[in-house]
């Protein structure tokens, strides 16, 4: 009997971990909120500190550009993990509608930011996620 009480715990825990498994929420739709676009990227080890440092000041002026961009904010990793895998800068972008989002990937400034970029860039990291 003394058996069966200790598994209870296990029992429930496992039927918690399933019901949450179906009630997750869908966090790819449009929420109430905004949407961050998160980008980091990794630079050439030969790329020039001169040089990324153009692609810091051309990210930072796109807001100037287009305006569905609500907020903006960069740094570079500060990060004691060790888990960079090997990405220095990250920059958050937010939109009000994934419209907005959609209008700025296209959008000519942004290619041509994308020409200021792509000679230093090793890789490139991107996700958009919802706030609440």
């Amino acid at each position: 009997m003394k058996r069966f009480q200790l598994l209870i715990p296990v029992f429930l825990m496992i039927g918690l971990a399933g019901a949450l498994a179906f009630a997750q929420v869908d966090f790819s739709k449009e929420h109430n909120g905004l949407l961050r676009h998160v980008v980091c990227f990794s630079f050439k080890d030969d790329a020039a500190p001169a040089d990324i440092q153009k692609v810091v000041d051309a990210f930072a002026d796109l807001p100037n550009k287009i305006p569905s961009i609500v907020s903006f904010e960069c740094g570079t990793n500060v990060s004691p993990e060790g888990l960079t895998k090997g990405f220095t800068h990250c920059f958050v972008l937010t939109f009000k509608t994934a419209k907005d989002r959609d209008a700025y990937l296209p959008h000519p400034d942004h290619k041509a930011f994308g020409k200021v970029l792509g000679p230093v860039m090793k890789d490139v990291f991107v996700i958009d996620y919802w706030t609440k």
